[in-house]
């Protein structure tokens, strides 16, 4: 379940508990009057079955709670109580696979801001892929896909495609066309500086043996992307996180950015095109199997 707090001025404050009061899957309704200072007015609080949290939330904004005080929520790890027993029981559908709309954006959008934390994560992500590429060690590829932070904007991409959120679908793909341009320049720099240093002594990149299936593009190359892209997408829906490592670590694109510089500084010109191939089909299965999720996700959850 969700615990909401509204804040409420005087005079809808009575709408708000009617609200609240006949909507089903709601349940705890408490009402404090002159509680809060800024934005002065009372404090309502309910505990909502997630299956109705999209018609609850809905309905405050319709009644412009968001604009004249404040709407918050909030997971429910633990609720004893038979009247919120009943309140689910009451609502329709099952609350793992309920879609908070509003949850969903949030996080969504947090993880696809481009700031100095991204492109960090996003330039160390392709330095260890660069490691792993030059020394032939799977293992190293597959730490980089766990630390690539590019699943986040992806996500967001997906869903402000479905939910029409452009300013959503600007922020997502600014972290990308940046993010992506930055971190394979930063590689460069580090795979050029090995390479002078006598660290790195690849001559060609199709004598690697063990990461060669990075730069294999093929139709299992979108394949993978789909089912990745699908799973990721349904961790963050049902908020399962421990499913996205396998995400991390089932799609080629961290990997695929890393060689894509390997290759070009060693000259291997289409082994880089080929790269840089692998890197968009993953990012585009992705996207695409997140707007899928979501748009054949059952009706009732809105």
């Amino acid at each position: 379940m969700l615990h909401v707090r509204v804040i409420a001025p005087a005079d809808l404050s009575d709408q708000v508990v009617e609200f609240l009061s006949t909507t089903t899957g709601v349940a705890h309704i408490v009402r404090v009057p002159k509680a809060a200072i800024s934005p002065a007015g009372d404090v309502i609080t309910a505990d909502v079955a997630r299956e109705t949290a999209n018609d609850v939330l809905d309905g405050l904004k319709s009644i412009d709670i968001d604009k004249r005080g404040s709407i918050t929520a909030e997971v429910l790890d633990t609720v004893i109580s038979q009247t919120a027993f009943e309140a689910e029981d009451d609502a329709e559908g099952d609350p793992a696979d309920a879609v908070i709309w509003d949850e969903l954006i949030g996080r969504t959008r947090e993880e696809s801001t481009l700031n100095l934390t991204f492109l960090a994560f996003l330039c160390l992500a392709c330095l260890i892929a660069a490691v792993g590429i030059v020394t032939d060690s799977p293992v190293t590829i597959v730490g980089a896909m766990v630390v690539g932070p590019e699943f986040g904007p992806l996500a967001a991409l997906a869903v402000s495609i479905v939910r029409r959120k452009w300013s959503l679908a600007r922020r997502s793909l600014l972290a990308l066309l940046v993010g992506f341009p930055v971190a394979m320049g930063v590689t460069a720099v580090g795979t050029l500086a090995a390479e002078a240093a006598g660290w790195v002594t690849l001559t060609s990149v199709r004598e690697l043996q063990q990461v060669d299936f990075v730069f294999q593009v093929g139709p299992f190359s979108l394949v993978v992307a789909l089912l990745a892209g699908a799973a990721g997408m349904l961790s963050l829906m049902s908020a399962k996180s421990a499913a996205l490592v396998g995400v991390f670590i089932s799609v080629t694109t961290v990997p695929a950015a890393g060689l894509a510089v390997v290759a070009a500084t060693v000259g291997e010109w289409d082994i880089a095109g080929l790269s840089a191939l692998q890197l968009a089909v993953n990012l585009f299965g992705i996207v695409l199997a997140g707007v899928l999720v979501l748009l054949v996700r059952p009706r009732g959850l809105r």
